[in-house]
């Protein structure tokens, strides 16, 4: 019965009628007693069972890499995906029909067909993906499929190598600049010099190299055992706070164009702006679940944002405290930037929102949705708390919005 079954799934449909119509032929031999009938439906019969063991017998190795250029892309962009096949044994391979296993969103899955590969021979074969949708995509496995010339029969071989396309959202480029108040900077609070402080005072460090020789504290090498150097400022920055409204209800519209994409595209946005301006990040969504980006700087914390957002999903919470509280929670007074961006609030909802920055900090509060510019009892609670408001309907508006809060001559 197991052999019959392994027979059966490696016939192909031409492989089936084969067999279907030999049976036939062989009964109609002999009903009618047709010895010319006979033999006939015997070869018919036995042809895909000797292609079954002739293929299933083939003893060449195969050998499979994949490589995919680039392996992170934002929406709407191509990347190419290269696969190498080779027969790393001493036999010339026969028919090979491949096919990579590749999502729907992807394009469906890349199929081939190799006449033949020459012994220790190779091919080289590639095709596009492209994705209208963010996610994060596994391309392969890759299934070699090996067939009798006749078309009678498949048996698959499958590698278990795979790689993971990133499609990240989409993002708009802002004006360069800080915005005016935004304090940040190294260095530039609660500096403490030697001529502020005693010798005693000063809180050393290990000796890291290129530091100044002549900043080696000897009463501290002493006691460590090891070469220290003073501290002659305590290294200051501000952070930036990133926090994204991801509730259901909050946003409106399906697909690309959703208020909800649209949101992620502008948190995505802004937080590569402000990393390159040099602004360690701290992402929070409206659950209370932060992510803290500060271990990279500059192009490497955005593209930690960007792989955080290419995977974001709405939720089904309906209330904005565990997020405002986190934000709260993610600094002192006057440290941070925060930039909120949100769907549809409340006016309660703003006055908690209003709530969440404190002292001098800098808040931008980004609400996206068509209601937002009729309806603006929160924009205007917002705007009267302290808040920079910007009212958009898409993340296309965003440049000329950010450059108005920058305060850049001419700008919207």
């Amino acid at each position: 019965m197991r052999l019959a079954k392994v027979v059966l799934d490696a016939l192909t449909t031409r492989g089936r009628s084969f067999i279907a119509a030999g049976f036939t032929a062989v009964a109609c031999a002999f009903l009618l007693g047709e010895q010319e009938l006979l033999r006939a439906g015997l070869l018919v019969l036995v042809l895909p069972l000797f292609s079954v063991f002739a293929v299933s017998r083939t003893r060449y190795r195969l050998a499979c890499a994949r490589r995919l250029g680039p392996s992170r892309l934002p929406v709407g962009h191509e990347a190419r995906a290269d696969v190498r096949l080779e027969n790393v044994s001493r036999l010339p391979s026969g028919l090979l029909l491949v096919e990579d296993r590749v999502p729907y969103t992807l394009g469906g899955r890349a199929r081939f067909v190799l006449d033949r590969i020459e012994p220790l021979g190779s091919r080289e074969l590639s095709y596009r993906l492209r994705s209208d949708v963010r996610g994060r995509f596994k391309v392969g496995p890759l299934t070699v499929r090996l067939a009798d010339p006749f078309g009678l029969v498949e048996l698959a071989r499958a590698f278990s190598l795979t790689d993971t396309l990133t499609v990240t959202p989409l993002t708009v480029e802002l004006p360069p600049g800080s915005i005016p108040g935004a304090w940040h900077g190294e260095g530039q609070s609660l500096a403490r010099t030697l001529s502020t402080a005693g010798e005693d005072d000063v809180t050393p460090r290990e000796y890291r190299r290129g530091d100044d020789l002549r900043r080696v504290h000897w009463r501290s090498t002493a006691r460590y055992g090891e070469l220290m150097v003073r501290r002659e400022e305590q290294e200051w920055q501000s952070r930036a706070i990133l926090l994204l409204d991801t509730r259901r209800a909050a946003h409106t519209g399906e697909g690309p164009g959703s208020s909800f994409e649209q949101a992620v595209s502008v948190a995505a946005s802004v937080g590569i702006h402000l990393a390159r301006e040099g602004l360690p990040l701290r992402f929070v969504t409206d659950a209370g679940r932060s992510a803290d980006l500060s271990a990279g700087s500059g192009s490497a914390s955005g593209d930690e944002l960007l792989d955080v957002l290419a995977v974001i999903g709405q939720s089904d919470d309906t209330a904005l405290l565990p997020g405002l509280a986190a934000v709260r929670g993610s600094g002192r007074d006057g440290e941070a930037l925060i930039v909120g961006i949100f769907g549809r609030l409340t006016a309660e909802e703003a006055r908690s929102v209003a709530a969440a920055r404190r002292g001098t900090a800098i808040g931008v509060a980004v609400l996206l949705g068509r209601d937002q510019r009729t309806d603006g009892d929160a924009a205007g609670f917002l705007r009267g708390a302290g808040w920079r408001v910007l009212a958009l309907s898409s993340v296309a508006e965003l440049p000329a919005a950010w450059a108005g809060v920058q305060g850049v001559p001419g700008a919207q």
